[in-house]
């Protein structure tokens, strides 16, 4: 028997005592001060939390990206600290405890403790069982122009009051499992980070400087002593621009399509199998992409996504879409796909990259670009290193994303019961 049962046993056998939100909190709406009036922001102190906020740093925050000064501030009252934050319009279920006295947008309702709860909840029990209350959220929305949350179902909303020592016991093993979770993504983080660095490095040639694998040095002294030869892109390969192919035309089967969007959500570094098809009439209208061809993305909203590419390692040729070009070239197609995510070719891109709001790269410029080309023997032996990185860092069934994701797991299933009890009956 767990310690959380000998306690419940103890303290509750009967069950616990449910309140409703409205009763259990002081709720109140965020909202934005006037942003044509620089008074409200100028050199302000005071935090003003968004759902940036929780994105950027977590679920637990005691600094804003923002600040607002006082002048901004209605009625010269704050949100108090150690209130909760629930999204209940626009991107509804998220949520976060605030440590310190602020105030939020209008995407957040604040929940502060009633004066007589304050000494019977646990703020942090009351965080953690907030995952409950945004999951109500999500299945509750009302449409307008944009979807909220019921909010007369919100205050209506009930959560459970164990006994204090119950609720501490509970949050000390949650805390464990979100340390578990924190030091694993602190860990990937700093391995993507290595990750970059050796990538950099191994697609670097010509430094003077010894590289950084004992094998590949070797490799160059012996294939290469004189130095490894840049080429432009266009001198090793050439360049085809996609066609006529809309995400309304993509289908669940049929012949393999990869639609340009598809490469910034769906796919990694290669691909053997498509997440989209066309019929077989449809995709006699359309350029393919072969075996061991790159596909790229040449259209984004931002400079980081546009080139993301993928190398083509299925059997089958596939339809590639408008806004993407098919790179067939005379290269180890994951080397390739390698140098279009290293800095070398970063910086390259940049100066090519056209448009404001829509970012746009073209064939001709990136047939200018300068790759260089060991010998193939070398080509693999950095694919066999950079494919290890890969594979630690983004690979969702061996690495440790999917150490993370077991965790998660195993976390959300812990929570869901810990956070479950018998209702008491009156």
């Amino acid at each position: 028997m767990s310690k959380i049962e000998q306690l419940i046993q103890q303290l509750c056998p009967d069950g616990v005592e449910w309140r409703p939100v409205s009763e259990i909190f002081i709720t109140k709406n965020g909202y934005t001060p006037s942003t044509s009036n620089a008074t409200f922001w100028a050199d302000g102190t005071i935090p003003w939390f968004r759902m940036e906020d929780i994105r950027e740093n977590g679920r637990i925050l005691g600094n804003s990206l923002q600040k607002i000064t006082s002048e901004a501030i209605k009625g010269g009252r704050l949100f108090p600290a150690n209130s909760i934050v629930v999204a209940t319009s626009a991107t509804i279920g998220e949520h976060a405890l605030i440590t310190v006295p602020h105030l939020s947008n209008q995407r957040f309702t604040s929940l502060s403790l009633s004066d007589d709860f304050i000494a019977i909840l646990d703020m942090k029990f009351v965080f953690y069982y907030c995952f409950v209350l945004c999951e109500w959220c999500k299945n509750n929305t009302t449409t307008s122009s944009f979807a909220s949350v019921d909010m007369d179902g919100f205050k209506k909303f009930q959560f459970p009051i164990p006994p204090l020592e119950i609720q501490q016991e509970i949050v000390a093993i949650l805390d464990k499992f979100t340390a578990l979770e924190a030091e694993l993504e602190a860990e990937l983080e700093a391995r993507k980070k290595q990750y970059e660095f050796y990538r950099n490095a191994l697609l670097t040639f010509g430094t003077g400087k010894p590289h950084y694998s004992t094998k590949i040095e070797k490799l160059i002294q012996q294939l290469c002593p004189d130095g490894v030869e840049l080429k432009t892109l266009g001198d090793v390969g050439n360049f085809v621009r996609g066609n006529g192919l809309q995400k309304k035309e993509l289908t669940d089967v049929g012949i393999g399509a990869i639609h340009y969007g598809q490469i910034y959500t769906h796919y990694g570094v290669i691909a053997s199998e498509t997440k989209s098809f066309v019929s077989p009439e449809f995709a006699n209208r359309l350029r393919k992409a072969k075996n061991g061809d790159l596909i790229i993305a040449t259209t984004s909203e931002n400079d980081d996504d546009v080139c993301k590419a993928v190398a083509w390692l299925g059997k089958e040729d596939i339809a590639i879409s408008g806004d993407a070009y098919i790179y067939t070239h005379s290269l180890e197609p994951k080397y390739v796909a390698y140098f279009f995510q290293s800095e070398a070719f970063q910086i390259q891109k940049i100066r090519h990259i056209t448009g404001t709001k829509v970012k746009r790269v073209s064939g001709n410029s990136m047939a200018q670009f300068l790759i260089p080309e060991p010998p193939l023997e070398i080509q693999k032996e950095i694919v066999g290193i950079l494919d290890k990185f890969d594979a630690l860092v983004n690979d969702i069934s061996t690495g440790l994303p999917a150490e993370i994701a077991a965790r998660r797991r195993q976390y959300e299933y812990y929570r869901e019961k810990l956070l479950t009890f018998k209702r008491k009956e009156v």
